[in-house]
């Protein structure tokens, strides 16, 4: 996928905002979806096959397109590292994440992601964090606690094994998107999203298929269209809209923009799992959604 012309990049297109709508709703989507199949297949099995389906489909548009998979030499192991913590991390943790957590508060810890990156921006890149943004972060958290936070001391610590592991998966991808820009990996999109998400899917899948032994008799017509759903609309549509957005709209724009995925995990969490949402997870996506978009504002 070619760059696009910097004239597209610095006004906002209509095309791209519906790009960018298709992938934030897609990408929601997937947290209840991914706890409703958490009922009859397990954690890693399901995300991390359904990632190599995925990233093989990803690679065959890329072939399409007649782009290159090639991997320059220089660029092989820093691309391992890179996939391991953007894509095994996130996958393999928010997906155990979704044992112990409600779908609606894993997609408020997505939110999380920026606050990271900025916190380790600042070793890494040398970008030191300005008072206001700090101030916009501590408040994104803020916000986060709000809903993590429970009824309860026993709720809190019924769901710190969640916790803790969906916090993980943040911070590495956090890491792993300061190093990309500390270390760039000069590949087109499209064959680049598909070697990340294959090799950080196949060591999840790997120990899911030893540690968990997936029964394929388990799945019902709804599991399996929820496997359909996180391979052909998560992994490849989402990733697709992803990139065309971001030949069509400011950077900035786009990173706003994916604010509206905690926003549709959680409704989508109500509608479709009757999951909790009153005052509180209300208070808590709003403080959450405002500090990080205050943030990314502050840049």
């Amino acid at each position: 996928m070619t760059a696009a012309p910097n004239i597209s990049r610095n006004r906002m297109s209509p095309l791209g905002l519906a790009l960018l709508a298709v992938t934030s709703i897609g990408w929601g989507l997937n947290f209840p979806i991914m706890k409703q199949l958490l009922t009859e297949w397990p954690p890693l099995s399901s995300r991390g096959l359904s990632g190599i389906v995925g990233a093989a489909a990803l690679a065959l548009i890329a072939l399409l397109q007649r782009e290159s998979l090639a991997v320059p030499g220089k660029m092989r192991l820093r691309l391992v590292l890179v996939s391991l913590l953007t894509i095994s991390s996130w996958v393999a943790f928010m997906g155990l994440a979704l044992v112990w957590l409600d779908a609606r508060e894993a997609a408020v810890l997505a939110i999380s992601v920026p606050v990271w990156v900025a916190l380790l921006a600042w070793p890494i890149l040398g970008e030191r964090l300005s008072l206001l943004r700090a101030i916009a972060l501590l408040v994104a958290l803020g916000g986060i606690f709000i809903l993590i936070g429970g009824n309860s001391i026993d709720a809190g610590i019924g769901k710190l094994p969640g916790l803790l592991m969906a916090l993980v998966g943040a911070i590495c991808v956090g890491l792993g998107t300061v190093l990309t820009k500390h270390f760039p990996l000069e590949m087109a999109p499209l064959p680049l999203a598909a070697w990340q998400i294959g090799i950080g899917c196949l060591p999840v899948a790997i120990v899911g298929l030893v540690v968990e032994h997936p029964p394929l008799a388990a799945l019902s017509p709804v599991g399996w269209a929820s496997m359909i759903y996180l391979t052909l609309i998560q992994f490849c549509l989402c990733y697709v809209c992803w990139f065309a957005a971001l030949e069509r709209l400011p950077a900035a724009t786009a990173s706003i923009g994916t604010l509206l995925v905690p926003v549709v995990g959680v409704l989508s969490a109500a509608a479709m799992l009757h999951e909790p949402f009153g005052l509180r997870e209300v208070i808590a996506l709003a403080v959450a959604l405002g500090g990080v978009a205050l943030a990314l504002r502050a840049q």
